[in-house]
């Protein structure tokens, strides 16, 4: 199913394409994300790791399973490759690598090694990491800390489709229709057959064998080598980092050993009905945003909250055809101001931003809500592209969903979605479900199979985290996967946010830290 990101193309400003989620801004500081799954807290300066070499490629399974792992210092962490096939049904197949990294237990002696997924898809494990934003001190005590860029992704054999000026085409270029029209449902036809291409051409076969399954079976290959093939694996994955656990717990229950998922996603939700109630979650947090915002004195709006609403809604619909510009030249369209809105409703300590980003568009200075974009797209202010979240969502989108099995026509699908959440949900949607719709159908490879259930039955406790009013991964996705999971155990916040574990909020931090430490599962659920 799709996570939150913004997908897109190019619309009449295509900005991006979470999501499944992507990173989001604290205090000033931006991670990429996206998305929609991703976890978002502010990554500083990192050290490029060096990594080694993998060596001869493995030709069997159980050559894969027994490779030696050559960590090699990189500042204070240490770094290393290791290798896959890039099909798990052959592995005579191209070998594809792997980049890791590894953050010693700070207080010298591990008790178990946790492997982490930011989320995505996307998402890199190798930057969590380094951001030091992985897991809580207290935490990082006693576990070794592992980061890997899953297959597809930035360090990784990665998917490429367009160099950074095609991937401005792609996110900020404008159509000549206008928005819901049939004329521009052919020029995006046009433009996403001509991404898929591209990324075909530019990746190879790995494009067949992006899905979250071969991500899953990768996970089992590195805690043989890293943590010993006798090891379970201890997990703490974010949102769309929890569907790679439930499916890694799906495939391989017999090898889970403490597992935590933060920001839940519900796999087994169609994936159109899973986008649209994201739309409706980032209303919900748009409305939190808006009740927030009129309590304080530097808000660009007054009235009531169902007077400022509308507001909003007619705001983000003037901005098409006015032939706003960035500084840089950039056109400014009702699709990229939906990316800005998202990037900065993720966390209410982004608020602040999004009230300044709002304030320069009433004025006609739209570079603060185009640098929530490019937040969101992880482009920098010089036009570099830091990381290749929006081509690695939408392969992962369509090799994981069947868009193509719905009947419904894309404009349809947007009709409904803009009576879900008629204030914000359509501007998304012109650069993310329409953009996943039309492309899956112009992918160049078919959907991989994926599990039909997620119970992990005989797993051991498996900790499910969700955040009452969290806008990309809805609370109703957390109780649906601790209850399909057969040893789920729900643990709820109450509050706003996308994923909570490591944001400061002692009651979760407590009860997970105690877990993946100790192993101690809570009584009940503690709604933190």
């Amino acid at each position: 199913m799709a996570t939150p990101r913004t997908s897109g193309t190019r619309g009449t400003s295509r900005t991006a394409a979470l999501r499944r989620a992507g990173l989001l801004l604290l205090t000033g500081a931006m991670l990429p994300a996206l998305t929609g799954c991703i976890q978002f807290k502010p990554e500083g300066p990192g050290p490029e790791p060096t990594r080694t070499s993998a060596g001869p490629a493995p030709t069997t399974i159980e050559e894969y399973y027994a490779q030696d792992v050559a960590w090699e210092a990189c500042d204070d962490f240490e770094c290393a490759e290791v290798q896959a096939p890039t099909d798990w049904a052959d592995p005579t197949s191209e070998p594809i690598t792997l980049a890791l990294i590894r953050q010693p237990a700070l207080g010298g002696t591990a008790v178990a090694t946790v492997f982490v997924n930011p989320g995505g898809p996307g998402g890199s494990g190798v930057g969590i990491v380094q951001g030091g934003y992985a897991v809580t001190e207290n935490a990082a005590q006693g576990l070794d800390v592992v980061g890997w860029d899953p297959r597809g992704v930035g360090a990784s054999t990665p998917v490429v489709c367009a160099d950074d000026e095609g991937k401005d085409e792609f996110l900020y270029g404008t159509y000549d229709a206008a928005y819901e029209t049939e004329e521009w449902i052919g020029e995006l036809e046009d433009s996403a057959a001509e991404w898929a291409e591209a990324c075909y051409e530019n990746t190879g076969e790995l494009l067949a064998h992006i899905d979250t399954a071969s991500t899953a079976r990768d996970l089992d290959m590195l805690r043989a080598v890293v943590a010993g093939a006798d090891s379970d694996l201890t997990y703490l994955g974010y949102s769309y980092g929890t569907q790679i656990g439930a499916t890694y717990a799906e495939l391989f229950p017999e090898n889970v050993g403490r597992m935590v998922l933060d920001g839940a996603v519900d796999p087994t939700v169609d994936p159109f009905e899973a986008l649209k109630v994201q739309y409706t979650g980032f209303e919900s947090a748009l409305r939190a945003y808006v009740v927030d915002c009129l309590r304080g004195d530097d808000c660009p709006f007054e009235g009531t909250v169902n007077e400022v609403l509308p507001q909003i809604d007619e705001l983000m619909g003037s901005v098409d055809g006015q032939g706003l510009t960035g500084r840089d030249g950039r056109e400014f369209d009702s699709a990229t101001f939906s990316t800005g809105v998202a990037l900065a409703l993720y966390s209410e300590q982004s608020w602040p931003d999004l009230s300044t980003a709002f304030a320069g568009v009433m004025r006609g200075d739209v570079d603060p809500m185009l640098s929530l974009a490019d937040v969101y797209n992880e482009r920098t202010e010089d036009g570099d592209y830091t990381g290749n979240s929006v081509e690695v969502y939408n392969a992962v989108g369509c090799v994981d969903d069947d868009f193509t099995a719905d009947a419904e026509t894309t404009l349809d699908r947007i009709a409904e979605i803009e009576e879900a959440a008629p204030i914000f949900g359509r501007y998304f949607a012109f650069d993310d479900y329409a953009i996943l719709d039309v492309m899956c159908s112009n992918w160049p490879v078919p959907p991989a199979p994926q599990p039909e259930e997620y119970d992990a039955a005989g797993a051991p406790p498996i900790l499910v985290v969700g955040t009452t009013n969290d806008p990309a991964t809805p609370y109703v996705w957390a109780q649906s996967l601790a209850d399909q999971l057969e040893s789920g155990v729900l643990i709820s916040y109450e509050g706003e946010g996308h994923t909570i574990y490591n944001w400061g909020v002692a009651c979760i931090d407590d009860t997970v830290d105690a877990y993946l430490l100790e192993g101690e599962v809570p009584a009940s659920d503690p709604r933190c």
